[in-house]
């Protein structure tokens, strides 16, 4: 297992090189942040000392050298916007993100497997209905639509809600609820296929005729081996909770680093939208190592060689 996190680390190596290849040339394509940053009636001189300041004035292959110099300190530069540490701005937002992002997936979990177990159990029957059309819904309405409409009923209709900011535990649910739903409808539909495969096995007829508890049959037996195509899903959804957060953050007014990205693209704020880039990959990268070690967990059967 050791041997195994040690070779994946390794390959992740080059994985993070490309990021970062990615993130530092891709933002160069909307061009010069001096235009956008700097005053309109701003001086020739001005303008040059600005990009001096900034290295702006280098050769792209040694602001990259030097971008990657830094990033193994720890370093992401000053912010073009804010003439702060981009590290430091992106650090203040992570908490916000991450509380959204771990309450969406929480709640997709927490509804959606037992959603698709509960269907597969009874196929065909109401309660399957009732989910394989949540499942639809929920995959076909756009997050940001839904983060409309639950604005338009719960805040300014009925007024439980509000209607964005952070704050309180209400100033949460909305905005985690338009971020999970879809990965709720998918998480449900999924287990719900492989649940479906899985209590035709052998296994689970012999464990029903050998006396076992239903409960036991269902929990133990059966969840237990359709979770490993669950788990796949949910390191898949973090991808897409990073782009998702982009969207619901800006709806919602939700100060996390997903609207402060946007925010920085507008400014051509380089250093913040490579910071955030870079470490939202590395956390994707990191987790879908851990999803390859709970595999192992999951089924013994499976080796780390």
């Amino acid at each position: 297992m050791f041997q195994y996190i040690v070779r994946r680390l390794l390959l992740s190596i080059p994985v993070l090189i490309g990021i970062s290849l990615f993130s530092f040339f891709l933002v160069y394509l909307s061009g010069d942040p001096t235009d956008v940053i700097m005053p309109i009636d701003a001086t020739e001189e001005a303008r040059q000392a600005f990009r001096h300041k900034h290295g702006l004035d280098k050769p792209l292959w040694v602001q990259y050298y030097r971008f990657c110099a830094n990033i193994v300190r720890g370093d992401f530069g000053t912010s073009l916007r804010f003439d702060q540490p981009a590290g430091h701005l992106v650090a203040e937002r992570l908490a916000a993100t991450a509380q959204l992002a771990l309450s969406s997936l929480a709640l997709a979990v927490l509804l959606g497997v037992p959603a698709g177990v509960i269907a597969a159990y009874r196929p065909r029957g109401a309660l399957d209905g009732i989910v394989r059309s949540f499942s639809l819904i929920g995959q076909a309405v756009p997050n940001f639509y839904l983060g409309l409409l639950l604005i338009i009923v719960f805040s300014q209709g009925l007024r439980l809600f509000p209607s964005g900011g952070i704050g309180s535990w209400k100033n949460l649910v909305l905005p985690a609820f338009s971020l999970g739903a879809y990965m709720m409808a998918l998480l449900a539909r999924v287990t719900r296929s492989t649940m479906l495969d899985i209590l035709r096995h052998d296994y689970i007829r012999t464990a029903r005729a050998m006396g076992l508890h239903e409960l036991s049959v269902v929990i133990i037996h059966a969840v237990r081996n359709a979770l490993i195509p669950v788990v796949t899903v949910i390191a898949l959804m973090a991808g897409f909770l990073m782009g998702g957060v982009v969207v619901i953050e800006t709806v919602f007014s939700w100060p996390g680093i997903g609207r402060l990205a946007v925010q920085s693209i507008y400014a051509r704020d380089f250093p913040v939208v490579q910071a955030i880039v870079f470490l939202s990959a590395t956390v994707f990268v990191l987790i879908n190592l851990i999803v390859d070690i709970l595999y192992g967990v999951l089924d013994p059967r499976i080796s780390y060689k």
